[in-house]
């Protein structure tokens, strides 16, 4: 092949124009050029429609349907899908597992040109030359991309490497325009790191109650550019990914169940989080996994020898990872059960599907042609760097859910939740509510809690149940709670913890206070007003007296004896279980009784239990 003139690259880099002369005559692949996509600022690339392919202009079946219709086919076959709980193994068969994962860095530089990252903006419009391989352009690392970096390795307990180099990995494809990835194979800035994963991570339960999954490596790489679909065979471009910061953290294939795959790429991603290393998570394409699946006969376990592993490449859920190795592992099975043999390839996974698909032949080392960059320098990380950073890491999230746990008395499922929601700003708007709770109460002189509970526990979870559960219910009406990383959104923390103050020394109801959280969610009460609008709308709690509930009490328990009989028989041990749904029942109707918004049913229930006790069954033994 000869040398390539200046000028045809150029047409090729700048505007899509792509020769079809020497070695790429007769290609399948072809660039629109057409004024109307280089003014979108979008490259544009038309893929030719093999023989016998479906043409073009068949219309795209919804995924909705799809997954109906799949759903239908599997109930017509007799076939019955088991729960994946039920399908983390095989009998006579182990299943051996290896991740890879991709993590976008948090930088506001792109990892050798200055070019600003960018995920929102027009696309093409953060691109330097040599993101796009112009030819005399150079790399230039930034050195600001290493501090996240570093801050990932070491949250995931990895060994950082004094001096590290990077390496090109060889491809063509069109979203990488210099023909090669540079990435750092041979010599990484991180190595022998180790996660620790709990029973509370989702772990399958054939690992009990904690395992340890090794990582190999962290090594440091540049995003591709991003590729988007549309009708008619078209792909368009958007250079802005290319050279963005990637971290490829690699495990040992020290994972033998899918759910513990999948739980293993969740806390990577909370980890990463929590040290405010990379900038969103799997559900918005920050984090990306591949997938490395092997199996062998038990009886082959003591040679030590793996069987031949498939590649799943760009899972994009932690759902995908557990489904696709089942299914991968079930095809390999299959296979060697059937005297065949498996081949090493890469393969592919969508949504709602049933199998993996191949791809492509696996690529190896030879392959990709790794070299040296002869373009950059060794990276040098001081160890005072390393100390520095490892010294403002911060808490990090198993510390963290512990001490949810233990001091505040949340349980699991809420501690993680706080932790893993809105990239962990919801931990954070959690922190601000309380702290400006506990200053009210401590204000007013009440900020013990009540007798029954453990010492600072009680105001610790009304504000964790709101900073969820009620916060939550606001997403039913607008998907988007604006919430920040410093933990403050459409609610701020301050006028939560007002309402929470007030609910929490029982001076407005339960339903008052989901109002009031409303109209703040929708802007009706302006920031640090609450108090007075619950002045000027007299929303105060004017709660009934004690005897106000026992005359209500009594009213209501008129010709209930049928139901006061379970609580007779309750005490003369008849029935081992306290009828408490009888109580509610009763409860209920007391509240039905009562004036509107004057009535806590807590204390209907204090004061109905109390006269049950000591009143309606005296009476009724005494009868």
């Amino acid at each position: 092949m000869g040398r390539i003139p200046t000028a045809e690259l150029s047409r090729y880099l700048l505007y899509g124009q792509l020769s079809r002369r020497g070695c790429l005559r007769g290609g399948i692949t072809r660039i629109s050029t057409t004024s109307a996509l280089r003014q979108s600022r979008f490259f544009s690339t038309q893929i030719d429609t093999p023989a016998g392919a479906a043409p073009a202009n068949v219309p795209l079946t919804p995924l909705r349907k799809e997954l109906k219709e799949q759903a239908k086919a599997l109930k017509a076959s007799g076939k019955k899908k088991k729960k994946n709980s039920d399908n983390q193994t095989v009998p006579g068969w182990e299943l051996t597992v290896g991740i890879e994962i991709h993590a976008q860095l948090n930088t506001a530089r792109k990892l050798f040109s200055p070019a600003a990252t960018s995920f929102n903006d027009t696309p093409n419009s953060h691109v330097a030359l040599f993101d796009v391989a112009m030819p005399g352009s150079q790399p230039l690392f930034q050195a600001e991309t290493l501090i996240p970096a570093v801050r990932a390795a070491l949250a995931l307990n990895c060994t950082i490497q004094p001096i590290s180099r990077f390496d090109r990995k060889h491809y063509f494809h069109w979203d990488q325009p210099a023909g090669y990835q540079i990435t750092q194979y041979y010599h990484p800035f991180a190595r022998d790191g180790r996660v620790m994963l709990y029973a509370r991570d989702g772990i399958a339960a054939e690992d009990g109650e904690c395992i340890e999954i090794g990582i190999r490596q962290i090594q440091m790489e540049q995003d591709t550019a991003k590729t988007t679909a549309v009708p008619g065979n078209v792909h368009w471009l958007d250079f802005n990914r290319v050279g963005v910061p990637l971290i490829e953290i690699i495990t040992l294939p020290e994972i033998h169940h899918p759910a513990t795959a999948a739980a293993l790429v969740r806390k990577v991603q909370m980890l990463l989080n929590s040290v405010d290393a990379c900038v969103s998570g799997m559900e918005t394409g920050g984090l990306r996994a591949d997938i490395n699946v092997s199996v062998r006969r038990v009886q082959d376990i003591a040679t030590g020898k793996l069987g031949t592993r498939t590649e799943i490449k760009n899972l994009s859920s932690f759902k995908a990872v557990e489904d696709a190795i089942i299914a991968e592992r079930d095809r390999q099975i299959a296979i060697l059960e059937a005297g065949g043999v498996v081949l090493g390839e890469t393969r592919g996974w969508s949504l709602g599907n049933t199998e993996t698909r191949r791809l492509r032949g696996k690529e190896g080392e030879v392959d990709y042609r790794y070299m040296p960059d002869p373009d950059l320098g060794p990276v040098v990380i001081g160890e005072d760097l390393v100390q520095h950073l490892k010294g403002t890491l911060g808490v990090l999230p198993d510390a963290e859910i512990d001490e949810l746990i233990e001091l505040y008395g949340l349980t699991t499922k809420d501690a993680m939740s706080l932790i893993q929601l809105d990239n962990g700003a919801r931990i954070q708007y959690f922190y601000n509510v309380l702290d400006s709770l506990e200053e009210r109460l401590r204000a007013a002189g009440s900020a013990s809690p009540n007798s029954d509970s453990p010492a600072g526990q009680r105001h610790a979870l009304l504000a964790a149940n709101w900073c969820l559960h009620e916060l939550g219910k606001l997403t039913e009406v607008s998907a988007d709670l604006g919430m920040t990383p410093d933990g403050e959104c459409n609610v701020p923390s301050v006028d939560l913890a007002a309402i929470l103050f007030h609910l929490h020394r029982r001076e407005i109801t339960a339903k008052v206070a989901k109002e009031l959280l409303w109209a703040v969610f929708r802007g009706q009460i302006p920031r640090g007003k609450v108090t007075q609008a619950i002045e000027a709308d007299d929303l105060w709690f004017n709660e009934l007296s004690e005897q106000d509930y026992a005359e209500l009490a009594d009213k209501v328990v008129e010709g209930e004896d049928k139901v006061l009989a379970e609580f007779l028989r309750f005490k003369q041990g008849k029935i081992k279980a306290y009828p408490q749904g009888k109580l509610m029942f009763l409860v209920g109707k007391i509240m039905r009784a009562g004036p509107e918004g004057r009535m806590d049913p807590e204390s209907a229930k204090r004061v109905l239990r109390d006269r049950i006790e000591h009143v309606y069954l005296p009476h009724m033994e005494g009868q």
